[in-house]
C-alpha cells in the first residue's frame, strides 16, 4: 500500500513540475497545443510545397498558413530549414511479434512496430499478411491494440497466416469466405487481402485472394512467389488482378520484371494501364540495383515505397522507411514525388484517405525531416552499393498531435535553464513522451491510467480505488 501511495505522490509532483515549467500563460488558454514554425511543408495531397507554419489542436491539424502567431500556441517549435510532411505510411511490414514461434512471420521473424516507426517518421504501417483469419484476433490483441503506431493489416488468404511453407503451400487453407468475413468484421483495420510465397505452378492462391478481396470490398496485395510459363507476370497483372490491386516487390527481378533483353517487362506498363498498383516491398530479397536501375531509367517509378521490414532485413539493406526512400533519392526521384509515394499514394492504395496529408481536421500525424548532403552508400539485398549525395533523417515525429520522437530535442529547454530539481519539461497537450510530459511519471509503459497499472501487492485493479 505504501509503495502504491508513493507512486501516486510521484505522479502528483511530476504533474506539478510540468505545470511550473510550461510557458507562463496569462488570460485564456492558447488556441493551439503545438505550432511547428518555419518548416518547408510538402503535402502532395493539397499541392503544398512551400515554407509554412503548421498548428495542431486536440490531435488534429488545425491550420496551415504562411504565418501563425506563436502567441496562439501553448508550444512553438522552430523547424526552419527542415521539411514538414505528413506522417509516413509504410504499407508492407511484418509486425506480428510476440508469439515466440520460431522461423515464422507470426512470430520471431516479425518486429514490434514502435521500435522502427517513429524514429523514421512513420506513423502508420500495414502488416502484409502475417496473420490469416484463424489467428488475426491474436495479432490484434498482442500487437495492434498495444502499439502507439497506427497498425493496419492485410489478411493472409492462408487461414494460418505466414508461418512457413507447411502452411503457405496448403491450398486447402486458402478459404475466401472466412477471410472475407474476418475482413468485414474488422472493416477499416483489415485493409486488404495478401497472398505470398505460394510456389505452385497455378493461380489458385491469387484467385482465392481476389475472391476474398472482392467479397470484402478491399484490395489484394500479391507477393507472386515464382513465375512460370503457365503462371506469368503478364497474366497476373493484366488478367487476374483488378484495378487497385497491388503488386509488391516490383524491383526484385525474381518474377520476370526484366525481360530477357534486360529491359522492363512490357507487362509492367500494361498492368499500370489496367490500374494495378506497383509497390516497392524492398525486403531481404526483393530489391536489386541491377533490376531497379534499368527499369527506372525507362521511366517506371513505383506507385508506393514500402520496406517489407522484418527481423531478417532490419540491419541489412532495408534498415527503415527512410533507408528505402533514400535509395530513390539516389536514383533521381524528386523530393516531392518521394513524399507522395510515401504518404498520400499508399494511404489511397489502402483506402485510408483520412491519413497521408495535412488537411485541416485530419489526424495530426507529422514527420519533420532533415535533408542531409554528403557521401553516402546504399545497399541492395545482395550487399551491392550505390553511392548517393543526399540522405533523409528524422528530426521529429508527431502522432495524434503529440511529439513521440525527436532526435535533437528541438522542443526541449536546455537543462541549465531549469530549476535545480527539475522533472517534467513538457505538457500532456503536445508531449507524447510519458516521462517528460509528467503525466505518467514512472508508470509502466502501456498503462495510461495509474489505476490500471499492476499493484505491487498483487491485487487485481478492480479491487483498488481509482485516484
Amino acid at each position: 500500500m505504501k509503495t502504491w501511495l508513493h507512486g501516486l505522490l510521484f505522479l502528483s509532483l511530476a504533474g506539478g513540475a510540468a505545470g511550473q515549467q510550461q510557458q507562463q500563460q496569462t488570460g485564456p488558454s492558447p488556441q493551439y497545443d503545438l505550432l511547428l514554425r518555419g518548416g518547408h511543408v510538402i503535402d502532395p495531397r493539397n499541392a503544398i510545397d512551400a515554407v509554412r507554419d503548421l498548428a495542431i489542436r486536440d490531435g488534429k491539424i488545425a491550420e496551415v498558413a504562411e504565418r501563425i502567431d506563436p502567441a496562439r500556441a501553448l508550444k512553438t517549435i522552430d523547424v526552419d530549414g527542415l521539411f514538414v510532411t505528413p506522417g509516413l505510411v509504410d504499407i508492407h511490414v511484418h509486425v506480428f511479434a510476440g508469439t515466440g514461434e520460431r522461423r515464422s512471420y507470426a512470430g520471431d521473424n516479425s518486429v514490434y512496430p514502435d521500435g522502427f516507426t517513429f524514429r523514421a517518421g512513420v506513423t502508420t504501417v500495414a502488416d502484409a499478411g502475417c496473420a490469416g483469419w484463424r489467428n488475426f484476433e491474436d495479432f490484434k490483441r498482442l500487437v495492434i491494440d498495444r502499439s502507439r503506431t497506427r497498425v493496419l493489416a492485410f489478411l493472409n488468404i492462408v487461414g494460418h497466416g505466414m508461418r512457413g511453407a507447411r502452411y503457405e503451400q496448403d491450398v486447402d487453407d486458402m478459404q475466401p469466405e472466412p477471410a472475407a468475413e474476418m475482413a468485414t468484421r474488422h472493416k477499416g483495420l483489415i485493409v486488404g487481402i495478401k497472398t505470398a510465397h505460394y510456389m505452385g505452378r497455378d493461380f489458385r492462391a491469387v484467385d482465392r485472394a481476389v475472391a476474398a478481396g472482392t467479397k470484402a470490398g478491399i484490395p489484394v496485395m500479391v507477393d507472386f512467389g515464382r513465375a512460370y510459363p503457365e503462371k506469368s507476370l503478364a497474366e497476373l497483372v493484366t488478367v487476374k488482378l483488378r484495378p487497385g490491386d497491388i503488386y509488391t516487390h516490383v524491383y526484385s527481378g525474381l518474377r520476370g520484371e526484366l525481360d530477357p533483353s534486360g529491359h522492363a517487362n512490357p507487362a509492367l506498363a500494361a498492368g499500370r494501364q489496367r490500374g494495378v498498383i506497383f509497390d516497392v516491398g524492398h525486403g531481404g530479397g526483393s530489391f536489386t540495383w541491377r533490376v531497379a536501375v534499368p527499369i527506372i531509367q525507362e521511366g517506371f517509378w513505383p506507385d508506393s515505397i514500402s520496406t517489407d521490414l522484418h527481423a531478417g532485413d532490419m540491419n541489412t539493406g532495408v534498415k527503415d522507411m527512410l533507408g528505402v526512400m533514400d535509395k530513390f533519392l539516389a536514383l533521381g526521384m524528386p523530393l516531392d514525388r518521394l513524399i507522395l509515394c510515401s504518404t498520400w499514394n499508399p494511404a489511397r492504395e489502402i483506402r485510408q484517405e483520412q491519413i497521408g496529408h495535412l488537411s485541416v481536421g485530419s489526424p495530426a500525424d507529422v514527420a519533420v525531416l532533415r535533408l542531409e548532403q554528403g557521401d553516402f552508400g546504399f545497399m541492395d539485398v545482395y550487399g551491392a552499393r550505390l553511392r548517393g549525395r543526399k540522405r533523409l533523417s528524422c528530426e521529429m515525429t508527431v502522432r495524434n498531435g503529440k511529439v513521440v520522437y525527436e532526435l535533437n530535442g528541438l522542443s526541449r529547454p536546455d537543462w541549465a535553464t531549469l530549476p535545480k530539481n527539475y522533472r517534467a519539461t513538457g505538457s500532456p497537450r503536445w508531449d507524447g513522451n510519458r516521462a517528460s510530459s509528467g503525466g505518467l511519471g514512472r508508470m509502466p509503459l502501456g498503462y495510461e491510467n495509474p489505476a490500471d497499472a499492476p499493484d505491487p501487492a498483487g491485487r487485481d485493479s478492480s479491487s483498488r480505488r481509482r485516484p
